[in-house]
C-alpha cells in the first residue's frame, strides 16, 4: 500500500513521461499523427487484399447486426492486437532506453513503463473512435455499447500494463529479449482470429477436442472475440468469457507487477 501511496503521489511525474512519449514519438515527423491513421489503414488494405479478393475469406454475419464486410471485421481485431503489440514495444524498453533518469533520479520505475502504455492507449482510443466513425456510416451505432466497449479498452490496458512490466524489468537482465518478443508477437497475431473468422477455426479445430480447449484460452483470442462483439455484433459477449478476460487481466497486472517488484532493487547497476 506505501509504493501504491507513492505512486499515486508521483501523478504529475507520470503525466509529464506520457506527454513526452506522445511528442517524441513522431517528432520532425512531415505527417506527424497521421502516421497513428495510416499505418492500421495500409495493413487493412494489405489483409483485405489478400485474404477477402484473393483467397476469398468470408467473415461471419454479424449477429445481431447484421453486417457483412471483411475491412471493418478484420479492424475489430487488428486494432487491439496493434495495442497489445505497440504496448509491449515499447513498454519493455522503458527502462533500458531512460538508463540515465533511472541512475541519477529516485522515482517509482514502473511510472516510465505505465507512461510508454499511456502514450499508446491515446493512439489506441483515436484509432477506435476513427473506427466508430466508419460503422456508423454502414449501420451499426456502437455508440450503444460504449459501456463495454470502455471496460475492455480499461481490462486489455491492464493486460498489457502487466505483460510490460514483466518484460521490461526481463531486458533489462536479458537484452535479446526484446528480438525475441518481437517473433512471439508474429506467431501470437496468427493465433487469434483476427483475419480468419472464428467459426471457420472452430471447424477445424473442434475435432480435436485438447487443441480447441487451449485455443479458447489464449487471452488475444478473447480479447479480439469480445471487440468483435462490442462493435462487429453489437452484442455482449458470453459471461462466462468476460468474466475470464477479467481475471486473465487482473492476475496478469498482479504477476506482472509482482515480478517488476522483485527484481527492482537491481535496476541501476543493471543500467
Amino acid at each position: 500500500m506505501h509504493k501504491l501511496t507513492e505512486i499515486a503521489s508521483r501523478r504529475e511525474l507520470f503525466n509529464n513521461l506520457t506527454l513526452r512519449e506522445l511528442r517524441s514519438k513522431y517528432k520532425r515527423s512531415a505527417l506527424g499523427w497521421t502516421w497513428s491513421l495510416l499505418n492500421p489503414l495500409v495493413t487493412m488494405g494489405i489483409y483485405s487484399l489478400v485474404f477477402s479478393v484473393y483467397l476469398r475469406v468470408s467473415p461471419d454475419i454479424g449477429d445481431p447486426s447484421g453486417l457483412n464486410n471483411f475491412p471493418l471485421f478484420l479492424m475489430t481485431g487488428l486494432l487491439p492486437f496493434t495495442f497489445l503489440a505497440n504496448g509491449l514495444s515499447g513498454g519493455m524498453t522503458a527502462l533500458t532506453a531512460n538508463a540515465n533518469l533511472v541512475n541519477k533520479v529516485y522515482f517509482p520505475r514502473e511510472i516510465l513503463v505505465a507512461s510508454s502504455t499511456a502514450s499508446w492507449l491515446v493512439s489506441f482510443l483515436i484509432e477506435l473512435s476513427l473506427l466508430s466513425v466508419a460503422l456508423l456510416f454502414v449501420g451499426n451505432v456502437v455508440f450503444t455499447m460504449l459501456p463495454l466497449i470502455v471496460m475492455l479498452v480499461a481490462l486489455e490496458t491492464l493486460f498489457v500494463l502487466g505483460l510490460a512490466l514483466m518484460l521490461s524489468v526481463w531486458t533489462v537482465y536479458f537484452r535479446d529479449l526484446e528480438h525475441l518478443v518481437a517473433l512471439a508477437l508474429q506467431a501470437w497475431f496468427y493465433t487469434a482470429p483476427i483475419i480468419v473468422p472464428l467459426s471457420i477455426i472452430k471447424d477445424k479445430m473442434e475435432t480435436i477436442g485438447w487443441l480447441w480447449w487451449l485455443y479458447n484460452l489464449n487471452p488475444l483470442t478473447r480479447f479480439v472475440e469480445a471487440f468483435h462483439d462490442a462493435f462487429y455484433n453489437l452484442r455482449y459477449p458470453p459471461g462466462l468469457q468476460f468474466a475470464y478476460i477479467v481475471a486473465v487481466s487482473v492476475l496478469t497486472l498482479v504477476v506482472g507487477y509482482t515480478v517488476f517488484n522483485r527484481f527492482e532493487g537491481r535496476l541501476a547497476e543493471e543500467l
